[in-house]
């Protein structure tokens, strides 16, 4: 399953880093961030709870970028 979130991120280099940040997460099975349509497209694993997953890439991504912002 595909979803599609609203995201607040500085600059490019910040939205490569969230990223990679959800890809790593698991339960994520891939995702693109456009930076240009401030956009998040997560692909999640069979079976995985979308909210549940989305609460740990939410803080994977403060990680390495503590100003981002998922809109869950």
């Amino acid at each position: 399953m595909k979803k599609t979130y609203k995201i607040e991120v500085d600059c490019a280099n910040c939205a490569a880093k969230m990223e990679e940040a959800a890809r790593r997460t698991p339960g994520v099975a891939g995702t693109v961030v456009n930076f240009m349509a401030l956009k998040m497209v997560v692909e999640f694993e069979e079976g995985a709870d979308p909210k549940a997953v989305m609460a740990r890439v939410l803080a994977n991504c403060k990680k390495v970028e503590d100003d981002c912002e998922i809109y869950l």
